[in-house]
C-alpha cells in the first residue's frame, strides 16, 4: 500500500521535525506526541479501510447487477439463477441499462480516491472509465451488425447450450429445453433490432448473408427436423441427459419433451430468423466501410481509442502497419535463406502455401492428429512455465475442434475463459473445417496465443486473482489481451523453441498476418478500400491462402477496429519490456516482469504502463 506508506512518512516527518526543535522536550510530552502520532497513524489507516470497503462493495454490486442483467453472461460465469432464459435485445432495455450506468456514475464519483489504497484507487478509475464509455457510447449502439459470420445469436444460442448449459439434474434439463422453447422470442427481438438498423441504413454488406443463413440452416437439420444424423441440439441435449442418475422413463420423458420444442419453437424460431435475413439481404450493397453508416468516420475514430486503449490516429495505425510489414519480410528472407529455398520470397510464400508436407490430411484421422500436436506443444510449454512465471493458472486447458455447424464462418481459432468456479476448464477452439487451412508450420505459434503461455496463463490467471474485484477480471480490453497473446507466440523463441525453421516462419507469418491487418483495417474503414483490395493486399504480402485473406478480411469488415488490438498490443508490451530491461539491467528478471503484467487483469495500456513504471522504481530502490 504505497500510499499508505507515503502517508505515514510524511506524518513521521513532521513529528520528528516537532521532537527536535526542542532540546529540553521532557519525557512526558515525547509520551504524549507518542501517543498522538499512534492515533494519527489508527485514523489513517482506518478512513483507508473504511473507504476501500465502501469502493470494493459498490464495486461488486455494480457488477452482480450487470450479471443479474444478462443470463447468457451468468451462463458463461457458472451461474444458474436464470439459465431458463436469454438476455433481453430490446431497445427499452437497452435504454435502462443506460440509466443504469448514469445512475452508478454519480455513486462511484462519491468515493474519496484521497482516501484508497493505490489498487482500489485504480480499480475505482478503470469504473469510472468505464461506465463512462458506456454511457457515451450508447449513441453508437446502433452501429454493428447483430448478425454475421463472426458472431450472432444464430449461432451464439446454440453454442452456449452446447458448451455452457450443463446438465446435472432434472431442473437443468426443464431449463435446456425452456431455453429451447425463448428461442422465437429471443429471435423476434433480433429480426426487430436487424429492422431498426435498417431503417437508419445500418445493413451488413452482402456477402454477409449467406454464411448467416447457412449457419442457422445447418441447427434445424437432421433428427428430429429431418432424416439423417441428429441435429446439433439434439445429440447435446440426449448425450447429456442420458448421463443423468435417472430411470429409463424418466430420461425418454425429458427427450421427448426437447423433441418438441426442437420441433415446434427452435425450427419456427428459425425459419422466420433466416426469411427475415433474406429480407434484408435484398437491401444490402457491396460497401465494405463503417465509413458508410451515419456518422461512419466518428464511429470507427472511436472504436480505435476503445479497441487499441491509445490517441492513435487511423493514418498512424495504417504507416505502423506498413513498416512492421517490412521488417518481418525481411526476417523471412533469413528463414528462406537458412532452408536453401530458390527464389524471391513472394514464391517462397507460394511453396509455404501450397506444399502438401505442410498439410494434414482432410479426414478425421488427421483432424485427429492435428489436435493431439497442438495439444502437445501445450504439453510442453507446461514444462518450461517456471523460467517465466511466478503464478500459473489453477485450471485447466483444453484443446477441441470447432463445432460442425458452426466451423464454415468461425474464425482459424480461438480461446473460451474457464467457468468462474474452474469447474469448466479453458479451452482452446481450432477450427479443422479445412485442413488446407490449417498449416503445420503455424501449429506451434496458434497453441501458444490460444493456450499456453497465451490467452489461458492470461484470462485464467485474472478469474483467479484475489484482491481484484470481479469486473476488472472480466474486462475485455482487446489490445491488452490480444497484445499478450501475438507476446505470447514470440516468447517461447526466446527459451528455445520453434527449433523447426519452418515453424519460426510461421511464427513470423502470424505476426506479419497481424501486422498486415493494421493496413487493412485502416484501409477498408478510414481510406474506403474495397473488400477486393483488401484480399489482394493479404495475398500478395503474406503466405496465407486467398480464403485465409478472404475471411479475414471479412472479419474486418464486420468487426471494425477489433483487429488493430493484436500487433498495438504486443509492441506496447515489448516496448514496456524493454524499458524495464534497460533501467534494471542486472537486476531485471522476466518472471517479475510479466507478474506486473499479469497479476492485476486486463488494463488499458496507459493503466499498464504506470504499473510497470512502478515497478521498475520500486527495484531500483532496493
Amino acid at each position: 500500500m504505497q500510499k499508505l506508506v507515503k502517508s505515514l512518512l510524511i506524518i513521521f516527518f513532521f513529528v520528528s521535525i516537532s521532537g527536535c526543535s526542542e532540546e529540553n522536550e521532557t519525557v512526558t510530552n515525547e509520551a504524549v506526541q507518542d501517543q498522538s502520532v499512534s492515533e494519527v497513524v489508527t485514523e489513517v489507516i482506518a478512513e483507508t479501510i473504511t473507504e476501500a470497503k465502501k469502493a470494493n462493495d459498490l464495486f461488486e454490486t455494480i457488477f452482480m447487477q450487470g450479471v443479474k442483467r444478462s443470463p447468457v453472461f451468468q451462463s458463461f460465469l457458472g451461474i444458474k439463477d436464470d439459465q431458463d432464459k436469454w438476455d433481453n435485445l430490446s431497445e427499452e432495455w437497452a435504454l435502462e441499462g443506460l440509466q443504469i450506468h448514469k445512475d452508478n456514475l454519480v455513486k462511484v464519483n462519491l468515493i474519496d480516491a484521497s482516501k484508497l489504497d493505490p489498487q482500489t484507487e485504480v480499480s475505482l478509475s478503470l469504473m469510472k472509465q468505464g461506465l463512462q464509455q458506456r454511457i457515451d457510447d450508447y449513441k453508437w449502439r446502433l452501429h454493428n451488425y447483430p448478425l454475421n459470420q463472426m458472431r450472432g445469436h444464430h449461432s451464439a444460442a446454440p453454442a452456449l447450450l452446447i458448451n455452457q448449459h450443463k446438465i446435472q439434474d432434472v431442473t437443468d434439463a426443464e431449463d435446456y429445453i425452456s431455453r429451447l422453447n425463448a428461442i422465437p422470442a429471443l429471435f423476434d427481438q433480433v429480426i426487430e433490432n436487424l429492422n431498426i438498423r435498417a431503417e437508419k441504413g445500418i445493413i451488413a454488406p452482402k456477402f454477409v448473408y449467406p454464411y448467416v443463413i447457412s449457419d442457422s440452416e445447418n441447427i434445424i437439420k437432421g433428427v428430429p427436423f429431418d432424416d439423417g444424423a441428429e441435429s446439433p441440439l439434439m445429440a447435446d441435449f440426449s448425450r447429456k441427459v442420458n448421463k443423468l442418475d435417472l430411470d429409463a422413463a424418466e430420461k425418454e420423458a425429458l427427450i421427448n419433451r426437447a423433441v418438441t420444442a426442437l420441433k415446434e419453437s427452435v425450427k419456427p424460431g428459425y425459419e422466420s430468423l433466416i426469411q427475415a435475413v433474406k429480407v434484408i439481404e435484398e437491401k444490402a450493397d457491396t460497401q465494405d466501410g463503417v465509413w458508410k453508416l451515419p456518422d461512419g468516420q466518428a464511429f470507427y475514430n472511436n472504436a480505435l481509442v476503445r479497441t487499441t486503449t491509445t490517441d492513435m490516429t487511423a493514418e498512424q495505425i495504417h504507416q505502423t502497419g506498413l513498416t512492421e510489414v517490412a521488417r518481418i519480410h525481411a526476417e523471412m528472407e533469413l528463414i528462406k535463406t537458412t532452408v536453401g529455398f530458390e527464389g524471391d520470397l513472394n514464391k517462397f510464400f507460394g511453396f509455404m502455401r501450397d506444399d502438401d508436407q505442410f498439410y494434414y490430411a482432410d479426414d478425421e484421422e488427421g483432424r485427429e492428429k492435428y489436435l493431439t500436436e497442438a495439444t502437445a506443444f501445450i504439453d510442453t510449454m507446461k514444462t518450461h512455465l517456471d523460467e517465466l512465471f511466478i503464478v500459473k493458472p489453477k485450471a485447466e486447458l483444453t484443446v477441441k475442434a470447432v463445432e460442425a455447424f458452426r466451423e464454415k464462418s468461425a474464425g482459424k481459432a480461438f480461446y473460451q475463459t474457464p467457468s468462474m468456479d474452474g469447474a469448466r476448464p479453458g479451452i482452446y477452439y481450432a477450427n479443422l473445417y479445412q485442413m488446407r487451412n490449417m498449416p503445420t508450420y503455424q501449429m506451434e505459434a496458434l497453441a501458444y496465443h490460444e493456450g499456453l503461455p497465451g490467452h489461458h496463463m492470461q484470462l485464467a490467471i485474472a478469474l483467479e486473482l484475489e484482491g481484484i474485484p470481479k469486473f476488472r477480471k472480466y474486462s475485455r480490453f482487446t489490445a491488452y489481451t490480444e497484445g499478450w497473446g501475438l507476446y505470447s507466440e514470440k516468447l517461447p523463441k526466446e527459451i528455445g523453441m520453434y527449433s523447426d525453421p519452418y515453424s519460426d516462419f510461421g511464427r513470423l507469418a502470424m505476426e506479419l498476418w497481424r501486422a498486415c491487418r493494421l493496413v487493412v483495417d485502416t484501409g477498408i474503414h478510414a481510406m474506403k478500400w474495397s473488400r477486393e483490395q483488401g484480399i489482394e493486399y493479404y495475398v500478395n504480402n503474406t503466405p496465407n491462402s486467398r480464403n485465409d485473406a478472404v475471411k479475414m478480411v471479412e472479419r474486418h469488415i464486420v468487426m471494425a477496429s477489433q483487429a488493430t488490438a493484436y500487433k498495438i498490443g504486443m509492441m506496447k508490451i515489448l516496448e514496456l519490456r524493454e524499458k524495464a530491461k534497460t533501467a534494471l539491467n542486472d537486476q531485471f528478471d522476466i518472471r517479475d516482469f510479466h507478474q506486473v503484467v499479469l497479476k492485476n487483469g486486463p488494463l488499458p495500456l496507459d493503466v499498464l504502463t504506470q504499473y510497470v513504471d512502478e515497478y521498475i522504481a520500486e527495484e531500483l530502490t532496493q
